[in-house]
């Protein structure tokens, strides 16, 4: 499997592209915007977009989710049913509270829960729930290629921001230390903003979610 970061709209959010290398079937995930970067990436890796992922309901990882699903007419999986009420606001409350443009409220055409898993083309990726900066936030992981998607869980040195509307920083923490800590230390993950890090790293000098053990 292979990734590819394309940083959209003015908070330089980390879309994901990520192809199975034999079939070059794609899925996009988390598409906030800036949909002409995305299909021009798509085009030049010579790629069938087979279908789009979002990790959680905030405007500036899923409001262009639906535009994009209809102009290539794929369907939306992600994330968890309890980020339905963020994704129903997409044009009216969280234009105002981000300033971005705009997103098409949608319903997936999947919610995801734990222990599921998508496909892109013949490759496999698990779901995990991972409540906290969102009540419905999913992370994405591919165990052959040992990366994961986080959205805004953890990133490098840092956590998500939990003072959000039905946040809660003793779900963030407890998602990190149950599903992310877990995945194993050779794991690299691409958060929703900023670098790339890997799970031990974190695990051992985050100042936020330090381990216990």
């Amino acid at each position: 499997m292979k990734f590819q970061i394309i940083p959209v709209t003015s908070f330089q959010q980390n879309c994901t592209l990520m192809w199975d290398e034999k079939t070059n079937k794609a899925a996009v995930v988390d598409p906030g915007g800036d949909i002409p970067r995305i299909v021009a990436q798509l085009e030049k890796n010579g790629l069938t977009l087979e279908k789009v992922l979002v990790t959680h309901g905030h405007l500036d990882h899923c409001g262009a989710a639906k535009t994009l699903a209809s102009q290539f007419g794929v369907p939306i999986e992600g994330p968890n049913e309890a980020d339905a009420w963020l994704l129903e606001s997409l044009a009216t409350a969280q234009t105002r509270m981000w300033g971005l443009p705009a997103g098409e409220p949608f319903t997936p055409d999947r919610w995801l829960k734990q222990g599921d898993t998508v496909t892109v083309g013949e490759e496999t990726l698990n779901v995990y729930e991972c409540p906290g900066h969102s009540p419905g936030h999913v992370a994405f992981f591919h165990a052959g290629s040992k990366v994961a998607i986080t959205g805004d869980v953890l990133f490098a040195g840092s956590i998500g921001r939990t003072d959000l509307p039905k946040g809660s920083f003793k779900e963030l923490e407890n998602s990190i230390r149950t599903n992310l800590y877990t995945l194993g230390d050779d794991v690299q993950f691409i958060p929703g903003h900023g670098p790339t890090s890997n799970i031990g790293h974190e695990r051992r000098s985050n100042p936020y979610v330090p381990d216990k053990k």
